[in-house]
């Protein structure tokens, strides 16, 4: 009798998906980043005549080896030996295989990246510009900004904020983040003055109806788009644009470089590594204190410009 066919990739990814869906109820971003993970390795396994799900050590390291010569950056290439690791990881306890080929590769060696960052200065320059703009586009940019800076929200998690979390004009707010997890998050004064004059507007971006009316909506930025409210990409845009009328680069402004100002600026004025964790929503505290090694380079910047030995060194040198 003829052995059963061997699963296809496609079908092996597929299953490994809908394993972080139901049991680790990772989010879709999460998901759709590993499935192009892991189809890229599944594109290059089968240039090799060899499925992925019988990938061997050799096939993995050319792999990765290929991936050094496209010029991949190391920290790319890490997350898709992570991604790897986890699917290998899932065929064994799928029953699929009973070795694990990734466990005998090594990660390629990665310096520790410093987050970009916005000073106190240019936050309250974005903050100015905004404050001018009119309209609702405008009311909606000043609370997408001023909500972002108060709170430290992840974009995906700004951008589909459900309009009942904002309703009751409280300090706090309860967000909903990576796994389910609900946390606090502050919401100053500022913010909740910017949320009450969006909130006026809000009604402009709701979806039409049939009839042309304008339809209800859940979230408390709606959109036109398939999404039903803004998208991380629009978010992102129109950061830049008022970063160009800030007078800031656009390279060096985007939605994450807001909620590291948020971070550093806590960290700067006395908060507390722990406190910060629960309000970053960060499940290990490591991931926490890369914001004590910016503060750090601050500080140490701060000292080379001002200190009066410093100011000699540089004096000698010229």
């Amino acid at each position: 009798m003829a052995e059963p066919e061997a699963p296809s990739s496609e079908t092996l990814i597929e299953r490994f998906l809908e394993m972080l869906s139901a049991e680790r109820n990772a989010a879709r971003n999460t998901r759709a980043a590993y499935k192009r993970d892991l189809d890229d390795a599944a594109t290059f396994m089968a240039s090799r005549r060899t499925a992925l799900g019988a990938a061997t050590t050799e096939d993995l390291s050319a792999y990765f080896a290929a991936l050094d010569k496209r010029g991949l950056a190391a920290r790319s290439a890490a997350r898709r030996l992570s991604a790897l690791r986890q699917f290998c990881k899932f065929l064994q306890a799928e029953r699929v295989r009973g070795d694990d080929p990734s466990a005998a590769l090594d990660g390629p060696k990665l310096d520790r990246a410093l987050p970009k960052l916005l000073d106190e200065a240019e936050m309250a320059a974005l903050i100015d510009v905004c404050a001018a703009l009119d309209g609702p586009n405008g009311a909606r940019l000043k609370a997408l900004v001023e909500l972002s800076y108060a709170s430290g929200l992840r974009v995906s998690e700004l951008v589909g904020l459900p309009l009942s979390t904002v309703l009751r004009d409280q300090p706090v707010l309860i967000v909903r983040g990576k796994g389910s997890k609900e946390r606090m998050v502050p919401l100053n004064a500022p913010a909740r003055a910017a949320l009450t004059a969006y909130l006026a507007h809000r009604t402009t971006f709701l979806p039409k109806g049939k009839e042309g009316a304008k339809g209800a909506s859940p979230y408390l930025f709606p959109s036109r788009g398939k999404e039903g409210h803004l998208t991380r990409q629009r978010y992102g845009q129109m950061l830049k644009e008022l970063g160009i009328k800030a007078g800031i680069a656009p390279a060096k402004v985007s939605p994450h470089v807001l909620r590291h100002a948020f971070a550093t600026h806590l960290l700067d004025h006395g908060a507390d590594l722990r406190s910060l964790q629960k309000m970053l929503g960060h499940a290990d505290i490591a991931t926490t204190q890369i914001y004590t090694h910016v503060a750090g380079r601050r500080l140490q910047e701060l000292v080379e410009r001002h200190h009066p030995l410093a100011a000699k060194a540089r004096k000698a040198k010229t």
